[in-house]
């Protein structure tokens, strides 16, 4: 005989068929809490990602151009004026910050005047979109003269000990200079000009002006033939010689065709351990 089932209430039948309430070992509950769905992938799910990473790089565009602008530059050396302070193959920072702009910040900012021997980088007065790279020999106010080679300013020899010198003593106007009696060498606005400026047999640099030579003084295109570099031309100051690179004269010759310029550029990638200058890499211009 059957016993009879117990009319249990609702309320008070057993959740778990464990007593205590404990799920027997490898049983899961049939019925799990739902889990949220995931929103649906529309069209317009990327582009939140999409914008946010265009205004990453815009901003480091941005940054870039303002860096290039205002704090430093890349520059290439292009022509044995400066052996062997700076070779054919240099690339170099410039500081553009550290003369100043010529504003009223000049009066708050940390800026310093141009000195004699300091190597600039500026716009060649001739022809202001080249750069050129020189020592200042002569700041304004100066009375500067060579003799045999040897400069003086205000009457005393300078010591140079970063001057290269190649040739002999062989030219009038290069190696004596100011002379007013030799017509070759200079350009005819700049003879007008310097005979202007002539006392005594020395140079008087101006007001806003600086005479720059080429530490090769026999090898130098500098302000014996085409004058003086007004302020308002200086871009700045070299830092770093931040690469060096073997065959720097094949270098200097910028490739005309695409096709050039891709050789150029595959030959460097691809012989950059070879033709890379370690010893003056990553060195400080002085």
């Amino acid at each position: 005989m059957n016993s009879p089932v117990e009319n249990i209430p609702a309320d008070q039948v057993p959740t778990s068929p464990v007593p205590g309430g404990a799920m027997p070992e490898g049983v899961r509950p049939e019925h799990k809490p739902a889990e949220p769905t995931a929103p649906h992938q529309g069209a317009s799910s990327w582009a939140p990602g999409v914008i946010g990473s265009l205004q990453s790089l815009m901003g480091t565009v941005v940054i870039a151009v303002f860096v290039i602008t205002f704090i430093v530059q890349a520059f290439q050396i292009p022509s044995p004026s400066m052996e062997n302070t700076l070779l054919i193959g240099d690339y170099l920072l410039v500081n553009k910050l550290c003369y100043g702009g010529g504003g009223i910040a000049d009066f708050f900012m940390p800026y310093r005047k141009v000195s004699r021997g300091d190597i600039i980088v500026f716009h060649y007065p001739v022809n202001p979109m080249q750069h050129f790279v020189k020592r200042v020999v002569g700041v304004p106010g100066d009375h500067l003269r060579l003799v045999n080679k040897k400069v003086y300013v205000n009457g005393t020899a300078l010591t140079e000990p970063y001057v290269h010198f190649s040739r002999p003593s062989d030219d009038m106007f290069r190696d004596n200079f100011p002379r007013t009696d030799v017509l070759s060498g200079p350009t005819p606005e700049w003879w007008v000009q310097m005979r202007k400026l002539v006392e005594d047999g020395e140079l008087i640099v101006p007001e806003d002006s600086y005479f720059v030579m080429g530490d090769n003084r026999d090898n130098s295109y500098d302000s014996r033939y085409w004058g003086f570099v007004p302020k308002a031309n200086i871009i700045g100051r070299p830092l770093v010689i931040y690469w060096s690179v073997q065959g720097g004269e094949m270098d200097a010759a910028a490739p005309v065709s695409i096709g050039d310029k891709l050789y150029h550029f595959a030959y460097l990638l691809t012989h950059v351990f070879q033709i890379t200058r370690w010893n003056r890499t990553l060195t400080l211009v002085k």
